[in-house]
């Protein structure tokens, strides 16, 4: 089972992710676990990707496709894997594309996690922290029994800069700007799965597995 698993920041894609591993036996990839590894590994292509890391410059894609082609040669991807913030771009789809050719293999879904705006502003937006003790709420799923108030210290909770509306919003046209022609990629390919995420993680799971078991 090869797959890609895409959707916009508050899409619930990572708790997916984790059940779509437990139930088809395949490793989870992330763009940041194999960049660690093959730092960690001291590969030739780890260490060019930490040396534009350390200088603060995005890793170019010469180097990251050089990666991923090697992650998915690897024994635990040969009978599948879960693709996760790879691809980004058209071009590193269309490079997947060739690797996945040469490695005689192909794609078998392109999971998109669809969750509407309004939902997932109300995701992200609603998380506050007790700058006292760290302790974590959010207004509508884990709220304070006093708005505003730490339960264990009644210190007044805080909003970080990157849980508040404005930068959230941004984060989310951001998003969707750069992923909309990836998605116009995969649709034309025929690889394209919608699934509805705007509702209960068991449901959403659910119409995935029902996908997959096809």
């Amino acid at each position: 089972m090869n797959l890609v698993l895409m959707g916009l920041p508050g899409a619930g894609k990572g708790t997916q992710a984790e059940r779509i591993v437990a139930q088809y036996h395949i490793p989870h990839i992330s763009t940041g676990d194999m960049f660690r590894a093959a730092i960690k590994n001291g590969t030739e292509l780890g260490l060019k990707a930490k040396a534009f890391m350390d200088e603060g410059n995005l890793v170019p894609d010469e180097v990251t496709n050089g990666i991923v082609r090697e992650r998915l040669a690897q024994d635990d991807a040969k009978e599948g894997f879960l693709l996760d913030g790879f691809p980004r771009t058209v071009a590193q789809a269309d490079e997947l594309e060739k690797i996945l050719k040469d490695l005689n293999r192909s794609l078998d879904a392109v999971i998109n996690i669809q969750v509407d705006q309004s939902l997932l502003m109300e995701r992200l937006t609603g998380r506050w922290i007790c700058p006292t003790c760290g302790r974590t709420y959010h207004a509508t799923y884990n709220p304070p029994k006093t708005a505003g108030v730490c339960d264990d210290d009644n210190a007044t909770l805080y909003q970080r800069e990157d849980d508040k509306p404005e930068t959230v919003e941004n984060r989310l046209a951001v998003n969707t700007k750069q992923t909309q022609p990836l998605l116009d990629f995969y649709n034309q390919l025929g690889y394209l799965k919608e699934i509805d995420g705007g509702r209960a993680i068991d449901e959403v799971f659910k119409d995935i597995n029902k996908l997959l078991s096809k």
